[in-house]
């Protein structure tokens, strides 16, 4: 774990002076104290994969649920099939709650009724990611409420009467 955090470490102060343009004086004097004290044969000297420093940052800042859903956002079509995906994308995850957004509102009830073999399909699949509930919404229509077109008052009912 301390490696992970000596990789993090690393990792924001290059950030850092990577956005700014210039390193500060504690990164200066960190790496010329690790050159003086750097040694060739010292332990802590082996290579590095690339795979275990990206673990290390992956679980020290918290990514696993984010990249669980990025999984399940680009791999929407093999979840759910050809069709479904051509009428349907994954819009929002929020609080295990999975929003999907419809092309009409016919595949929107569609959807809802094989709600639980999609939520099946996802739990198996991404079991860390905790979907709780699905929600199916059809395309959105343009709102007359506000603009340059809207009329105040009731609309076209106040002329029956």
């Amino acid at each position: 774990m301390a490696e992970a955090k000596d990789v993090s470490v690393e990792f924001y102060y290059r950030m850092r002076a990577a956005v700014t343009g210039r390193k500060d004086r504690d990164t200066l004097k960190r790496e010329t104290t690790q050159r003086q004290k750097s040694k060739p044969f010292d332990s802590g000297r082996q290579p590095k994969t690339v795979l275990s420093t990206i673990d290390g940052l992956i679980q020290s800042f918290g990514w696993q649920n984010k990249l669980s859903e990025g999984e399940l956002f680009a791999n929407w079509k093999d979840l759910v099939g050809q069709q479904v995906a051509e009428n349907s994308f994954p819009e929002d995850l929020t609080k295990g709650i999975l929003t999907v957004r419809c092309k009409s509102t016919a595949w929107a009830t569609q959807l809802r009724l094989m709600h639980n073999d999609i939520l099946t399909k996802i739990e198996e699949r991404l079991p860390d990611l905790k979907v709780k509930e699905l929600r199916f919404i059809g395309p959105q229509a343009p709102s007359f409420k506000r603009g340059l077109w809207s009329v105040p008052g009731r609309g076209p009912r106040d002329t029956f009467g």
